[in-house]
Parts: structure tokens; C-alpha cells; sequence
């Protein structure tokens, strides 16, 4: 029973760090996939850009978004060949293990075929039982005689199961090598790529820096837009809020919320980190407040949200059920919806029609409506409110 216990055990310990490595190698697949896929609409959306020092300052924000998922791409691909390395390691390891036992197997097997053939005379075998003293001993010489021929039998076919074992781990090796060989590959092309992106970032903060009071204008414009937005939608959650605070019932002096869906609140939060995206995009500008890239010392305002290149005319989803509270027009963000999802609320900005109006009851998935080109720019601003509380969407937001 012990014995039992102990192989079961180290049989889990060398199991699990394999399946472990198997969920990790899966999760840097699709973590990479999903990279390329946003350094693709970014390269897609630089080409569309004309290259007049007009779009200068928007083309600065998709390369450095560009770069920022380029060096993730290359730390996932590191992390995959360090794994790949690993892995290669472990299989080498369990072939010379395997070699070595092939290798005793089968100087053990020659030595039973080397003594049978020896006493290969049947007449001999029969003679040595009949020359027993007693039918005990006969009986226990007849047991060996039967024993090493099945030790012979299962010899061979142990032999036969280690060959097998040992190919397939040395198929498994190759492709591993091969695979690592493909991934040292994949970097040298990335960190070629990146280069030539640090290149065209370097070139465009020259041309920002060269002509400062003209961006700077346009900074300044963008600036004030986003704390005009940030106000307004600060305003309409806190009316929102107002409205649903707990009311004292007349009668008994008890407190009843009327307004707030608590079931709704529930849901949405029980789901934190599953949230679908409301668009297919790659992220250009993160949640919370950021330095300028390339003018010192000049703070951005607090970015409610997060903002996403898309594809032109891509329409905007409803990430979880609720009802739209309010529908309204922003400079530079055009028409935005804000849903109410119990004590939380969502924000869909920069769309140039929408689909829903105030008082709808929408569902996960719905679509809410259609992004805007502003400027030459296809931007989806997206915001997550817990009351009068912004917060990081990407926190939310499933991965």
C-alpha cells in the first residue's frame, strides 16, 4: 500500500508542473494573438492616416501604442522559448532515462537468452525435474523453469515498450527544438520591427517638437474637450446617483431603495473581469492621468476610460444588460450613451449614430451605435462608473 502511495505521488508531482506549463504556453498563445492583432489595426490605421504633420500628434499616440504592444509581444515570446527551453531540458532528461533503462533491459534480457540457449536441450529440462529428491522440489524447480520463461516473454515485451516510449520522446524533442528554433526566429523579427517603430516615433516627436505652438494648440483644444466631458458625465452620474438614494418611508422610518436595480448591481459586479469589449480595437490611451510623451512637465487630464483604435464604422456593444439613463452630444466626442447597470454605468463615446435613446432597456451584446471618424480618427472612448467612482475598465473587461 505504501509502495502504491509513493508512486501515485510522484507520479502527481511530475504531472502537474507539465500541466501547469501546458495552461501557461496556451495563455501566452492567445495573450500573443491578441497583440498581433492589435498591432494590426494600428499599422492598418497608421496607413489610412495621410502623413501631413496634421495627423503628427495622433500618429505618435497609435506608434507608441504600437511599440508599448510590441515589447509585451517580445516578453511573451520570450517567456514561450524560456518555457520551450525548459521543456526541451525535461524531454532530453527523460530520454537519457529511458536510454539507460532500454540499455539495462536488454543486457539483462541477453543474459536469459544466452543461459537458455545454453540449456536448450528439452530432454535437460525434463531430467532436471525428474532428478528431484521429492515432489516439492520438483515442483518448486518446475516453478523456475516456467518463471524464466516468462521473465524472457515479459522481457521482451518491456524492451519493446521502452523502444516505443523512447521514439516517441525523441519525435517530442524535435518538435520542441524545432518550435524553439521557429520562437528565436519570431524575436529577431520583432526586435527588427521595433526598431524601425522607435525610428518613426523618434522622427514624429522631432516634427511635434519643431513646430510646438501649433501642436500645442491642438493639445490644448483636446485637453479641454476631455475636461468638458469628464464634468458632464461626472454631473449626470451623481444626478443619477441622487435619484437612487435609500428614501425613509413615511410610516415606519424605514429605508427603501426604489430606484437602484440591487439584483442588477449584483450581477454586474459578479462579473468583474468577464465583461465583454463593447468594440474590436487596440488600446491607444490607458485609464488615469499620464505625462505628455513629448512635452515635459505637461500633465494630461484624468482619463475616465480608456480609448481604443477601431476600424472605421465599427459598431459599439452594450457590455452587460441595463438601461440607458441618457443620451448626449459632446465636442469632439459627438454622441455618447450612458447606461445604467443598478449602482454601475457604462459610457460609449465618440459615436457618430446611435441606436437607443433614454429609458431603453438594452441587453449584453446590443448593439448601441456606430463609431465616429473625428478628425481622421477612428477613437472609441469607453468609460466604467461604481456610483461616482471611475474606474480602469481594463480591470473589468475580460482578457
Amino acid at each position: 500500500m505504501k509502495k502504491l502511495l509513493y508512486l501515485v505521488t510522484m507520479l502527481l508531482l511530475c504531472t502537474l508542473p507539465a500541466a501547469a506549463q501546458k495552461t501557461s504556453m496556451k495563455k501566452l498563445e492567445s495573450q500573443r494573438a491578441q497583440l498581433e492583432k492589435d498591432i494590426a489595426i494600428i499599422n492598418r490605421k497608421l496607413a489610412e492616416n495621410s502623413r501631413t504633420s496634421e495627423q503628427a500628434l495622433g500618429n505618435l499616440t497609435l506608434v507608441r501604442s504600437k511599440i508599448s504592444a510590441r515589447e509585451k509581444l517580445i516578453a511573451g515570446c520570450d517567456e514561450t522559448l524560456r518555457m520551450l527551453d525548459d521543456s526541451i531540458r525535461t524531454c532530453q532528461g527523460q530520454i537519457d532515462k529511458l536510454q539507460a533503462r532500454y540499455d539495462t533491459l536488454s543486457l539483462y534480457y541477453g543474459k536469459l537468452v544466452r543461459g537458455a540457449y545454453k540449456n536448450r536441450d528439452s530432454r535437460m529440462w525434463y531430467m532436471y525435474i525428474l532428478s528431484s529428491e521429492s515432489l516439492g522440489q520438483g515442483l518448486r524447480r518446475f516453478g523456475y523453469l516456467r518463471s524464466l520463461s516468462s521473465q524472457m516473454s515479459g522481457q521482451a515485451v518491456r524492451i519493446r515498450e521502452t523502444a516505443a516510449e523512447l521514439e516517441t520522446q525523441k519525435e517530442r524533442l524535435t518538435g520542441l527544438r524545432n518550435e524553439a528554433a521557429e520562437m528565436r526566429q519570431k524575436i529577431v523579427r520583432e526586435r527588427t520591427k521595433l526598431q524601425s517603430e522607435e525610428t518613426e516615433q523618434n522622427r514624429l516627436v522631432n516634427r511635434l517638437g519643431a513646430d510646438r505652438k501649433k501642436y500645442q494648440k491642438q493639445l490644448k483644444e483636446k485637453n479641454r474637450q476631455k475636461e468638458a466631458l469628464n464634468k458632464k458625465i461626472a454631473d449626470l452620474i451623481r444626478a443619477q446617483a441622487a435619484k437612487a438614494e435609500p428614501k425613509k418611508g413615511k410610516s415606519k422610518g424605514k429605508t427603501t431603495s426604489t430606484e437602484v436595480d440591487t439584483k442588477l448591481s449584483n450581477e454586474f459586479a459578479a462579473n468583474k473581469g468577464k465583461l465583454p469589449w463593447p468594440v474590436e480595437g487596440a488600446i491607444v490611451e490607458r485609464f488615469g492621468r499620464h505625462q505628455h510623451p513629448v512635452y515635459q512637465n505637461v500633465e494630461l487630464p484624468q482619463n475616465n476610460g480608456v480609448t481604443l483604435v477601431v476600424k472605421r464604422g465599427a459598431q459599439a456593444k452594450a457590455v452587460f444588460n441595463g438601461k440607458v439613463s441618457q443620451v448626449v452630444a459632446m465636442p469632439g466626442y459627438n454622441q455618447c450613451v450612458l447606461i445604467n447597470h443598478g449602482s454601475y454605468f457604462t459610457l460609449y463615446a465618440k459615436l457618430k449614430s446611435v441606436s437607443v435613446k433614454a429609458g431603453d432597456k438594452v441587453t449584453t451584446g446590443q448593439v448601441v451605435g456606430t463609431v465616429d471618424t473625428i478628425a481622421g480618427e477612428d477613437l472609441f472612448h469607453f468609460e466604467l462608473w461604481k456610483g461616482t467612482t471611475p474606474q480602469n475598465p481594463e480591470g473589468w473587461l475580460r482578457e
